[in-house]
């Protein structure tokens, strides 16, 4: 699935800008999932392409499996809003944003259908293979904007998009093994929100349990209440592994004459 692909249909939006002046135009390297929270496709579109709202996507994807396209890639969409990820922000620079299609938790929230699914999972994967996005840098809006945000939320298949490629799902590991049954002390504590922190979320000292509460709903979705317990401080150790091996990779792949074997 290309820009060019006849699947995708357009809804041109007038909200967008560039993504900086030359010569410093600012490189896409993340990709920013969302749902749209709103009662229907139709009206989510009307409110993405309505310049009153000075919002936008770059696509949209119904629970159908249509795809709209809002916004040009190489141009600058208005999804982000408020943001960060691993000391960035203004993430609207290097993002592409694709909102799909739910209720959310306001109006219904509920599963996402297979064919939607399956549409966001080609998309994606199309969009971080031409961008050479790594998979740290793949995200839910709830990632960059805890504080105000919880989409595409606990019911999204995050593990589906994975296996496919996009984003990061560690498989349980040795550590959520040894941590299962135990407490959590304040040595604990200091562990899991460094990893919190070094995964990439924006933790405030004394509101930790709002970036947590955003981590679970991505990572632990059978429980997101903000509360640290052993599973979850596993959970964080074995993200903040794979996400330091995915920049890893992704700083050795930028090497001169560097070839994937």
């Amino acid at each position: 699935m290309t820009p060019e692909s006849n699947d995708i249909r357009e809804r041109p939006s007038p909200n967008f800008g560039t993504r900086g002046e030359a010569p410093n135009v600012r490189p896409i390297n993340m990709l920013v999932l969302h749902y749209t929270g709103m009662q229907s496709a139709e009206a989510a579109l009307d409110r993405l392409c309505d310049p009153e709202a000075k919002v936008s996507s770059h696509y949209v994807v119904e629970e159908d499996g249509t795809i709209w396209r809002l916004v040009p890639e190489l141009a600058r969409a208005f999804h982000a809003g408020i943001s960060y990820w691993q000391g960035d922000r203004d993430l609207n620079y290097v993002s592409i944003g694709i909102e799909i299609v739910n209720p959310g938790h306001e109006w219904g929230y509920r599963p996402f259908p297979e064919p939607q699914m399956a549409a966001v999972e080609a998309l994606s994967r199309d969009i971080t293979t031409r961008y050479r996005i790594p998979a740290h840098r793949i995200v839910g809006h709830s990632d960059i904007a805890p504080d105000r945000k919880t989409d595409p939320g606990e019911l999204f298949d995050w593990p589906r998009l994975a296996r496919a490629g996009v984003g990061l799902w560690p498989p349980p590991g040795a550590e959520l093994a040894r941590q299962r049954g135990r407490g959590v002390g304040p040595v604990q504590r200091i562990a899991a929100f460094s990893d919190l922190a070094r995964i990439g979320y924006s933790v405030v000292p004394g509101d930790e349990h709002i970036a947590l509460a955003a981590f679970q709903r991505r990572f632990r979705p059978e429980r997101w209440d903000g509360l640290l317990d052993a599973e979850t401080s596993a959970r964080l150790h074995e993200l903040r592994m794979a996400v330091e091996a995915a920049r890893a990779a992704a700083e050795m792949s930028r090497r001169p004459g560097f070839r994937f074997n």
